[in-house]
Formats: C-alpha cells, sequence, structure tokens
C-alpha cells in the first residue's frame, strides 16, 4: 500500500485548541505532492493529521459564498 504524505504548504488558522494540544486548523495542505487545497481537520501535537475535510477551489468559494451568507459579510 502506497504511504500517503501530506505537507502544510500554508497555515491559515487555529479555530480551537485542546488541553492535551490538538488543534482544528484550516490551512492550505498538499496531498501526495499535488496542488495544495483548503484543508480543515484536527492535528496532533506531534503534526499527524486526524480525520478531517479537504476542498478544492470551487467547493472553497462556495463555502465562502455560504458563510458570508449565514454571518453576513462585511456587517459589523
Amino acid at each position: 500500500m502506497k504511504e500517503i504524505t501530506c505537507t502544510i504548504t500554508k497555515k491559515l488558522a487555529v479555530l480551537s485548541e485542546k488541553e492535551n494540544g490538538y488543534s482544528k486548523q484550516v490551512n492550505m495542505v498538499s496531498w501526495n505532492n499535488a496542488d495544495p487545497k483548503l484543508d480543515l481537520r484536527e492535528w496532533s501535537p506531534d503534526g499527524k493529521c486526524m480525520k478531517g475535510l479537504t476542498l478544492n477551489e470551487e467547493e472553497g468559494r462556495k463555502l465562502y459564498e455560504a458563510l458570508c451568507t449565514l454571518y453576513g459579510a462585511g456587517q459589523e
């Protein structure tokens, strides 16, 4: 079985962090040296990735639009 590799190419945000050091993050991640994609998942303190969600550019833009609708982008 081929080993799956992941590399964080750009850290975007840490959404939360647990007392045990695990953190939920949004990053750009390259899987198996492919083009980076938007990635939302939990990471262990030693950098091991847990289950998460990876979105291509179109999916990321649709998520952005949905969040803007939900939270009212630009509104204070």
